[in-house]
């Protein structure tokens, strides 16, 4: 029986199996009797990263949110989502770093692949993790830290390792934010004063169809005490209304905009928890590059404006800090993410793939791996060989690999 597709409705699960244990004993219990076994957090991956034999879903675990005040960390049960944990934290009077556009999101899912929000000091969300729980294969627990040899090796680790069941993020003190949006920004501009736009603000997305003259919107999701935003951004003015990344969809799901301050959990996404983000049937690929190549690789895709047009809702640019952790898209690089939200046209869209990367290859694009995409360069990961190493170790029966990271790792 099909346990149904992810997010998208674009991939089919092949598991006929979906456990949901109720407590980390059953759960280490279905872990050490499945001969091959994956996570299933919230469906959002759009290729078959997730998928396997038997599939585990730990959303039925006990949340057990511990905030520790003396070490300034959260921990918690690997099945919750940004959004649950968000409003937890919040009323604690704590907050995280930065969160992604959707708060929809299960928080080790989007650990395990690399997935960021934006902010040139902001790394991916897999940053702010101070520690792991896992169920090994055997079924036994293993806790990682930060002292442990292996830690930027197994944080994101796209699940190769063992079943993340509990998971430590560093905190910070609640703060506000205002977000503002700007419309009207010409390409020249924002090609010749790309820097000062990303740094404008904690948090900038740049919103584009590639076509025209003019880029688009760009959101400046300032924190509140920081300077604030200026009338003008490089010619483009506040928009007269509130604005969906999607042209002509409702507003009604997006966070507050207009420069009303309000909670880091409120503003930081894009959609709110309660709604359906984003268009709900469409595609995503993302491609991560390193922010000195930002122009250059900026210029290299709008060249292919008139292909990508017909098939996209919307691209969106963001930025992200470099970081330590072998497989992130970050690894010992400041980046940039070129996103790209297309429409549900798979044949299109996988035709597409390999004409981009090639456009991208000179720029040393890495492919986000929860996405949609044509193929991995392995030369772009250093650790990477040091990764296989460290898997063939946690897991030397390979029960926690599948098709995917067959063709894409090992």
């Amino acid at each position: 029986m099909s346990i149904g597709t992810n997010w998208a409705g674009y991939h089919e699960y092949r598991a006929s199996t979906l456990h949901r244990p109720a407590s980390v004993d059953e759960l280490q219990d279905v872990v050490s009797r499945a001969p091959k076994i994956r996570a299933l957090g919230s469906r959002h991956s759009f290729n078959d990263l997730a998928d396997s034999a038997e599939l585990v879903s730990l959303e039925g675990l006990d949340p057990a949110i511990v905030i520790d005040d003396e070490t300034d960390t959260v921990s918690f049960s690997a099945g919750l989502r940004y959004g649950e944990l968000g409003v937890v934290l919040e009323e604690a009077g704590w907050a995280l770093r930065n969160l992604a556009s959707l708060p929809h999101i299960s928080v080790a899912g989007a650990v395990a692949t690399g997935t960021h929000g934006s902010g040139v000091a902001n790394g991916t969300l897999s940053r702010a993790v101070s520690g792991l729980e896992l169920v090994m294969a055997s079924g036994e627990l293993r806790s990682i830290g930060p002292v442990d040899a292996e830690f930027d090796g197994a944080v994101v680790s796209l699940g190769a390792l063992g079943i993340v069941s509990r998971i430590t993020l560093d905190i910070e003190p609640t703060f506000d934010v205002r977000q503002d949006v700007y419309s009207g920004l010409s390409w020249s501009s924002l090609l010749d004063n790309y820097e000062s736009i990303v740094s404008r603000a904690y948090s900038t997305s740049i919103f584009t169809h590639w076509l025209g003259d003019t880029v688009g919107d760009v959101w400046l999701k300032s924190r509140m005490g920081d300077r604030k935003p200026p009338q003008e951004l490089f010619g483009a003015l506040p928009a007269a209304a509130e604005r969906h990344p999607l042209p002509d969809a409702p507003t009604s799901s997006t966070t507050t905009q207009g420069g009303i301050p309000g909670p880091w959990i409120d503003r930081l996404p894009h959609f709110r928890m309660g709604f359906t983000p984003s268009n709900g049937n469409e595609l995503q690929t993302e491609y991560i590059v390193p922010r000195e190549h930002a122009i250059t690789a900026i210029r290299a895709i709008r060249a292919l404006r008139e292909r990508i047009a017909p098939h996209l809702y919307i691209s969106e640019l963001r930025t992200m800090a470099a970081d330590s952790l072998w497989l992130s898209g970050a690894y010992e690089t400041d980046a940039v993410g070129i996103h790209f939200t297309w429409k549900f046209e798979p044949d299109a869209v996988l035709a597409l793939l390999p004409i981009i990367e090639e456009a991208l290859a000179p720029f040393n694009a890495r492919p986000h791996w929860g996405k949609l995409f044509h193929s991995v360069r392995r030369e772009l990961y250093p650790r990477l060989g040091d990764f296989v190493s460290l898997a063939e170790e946690f897991d030397p029966s390979g029960k926690f690999r599948n098709d995917y990271l067959e063709r894409n790792v090992f």
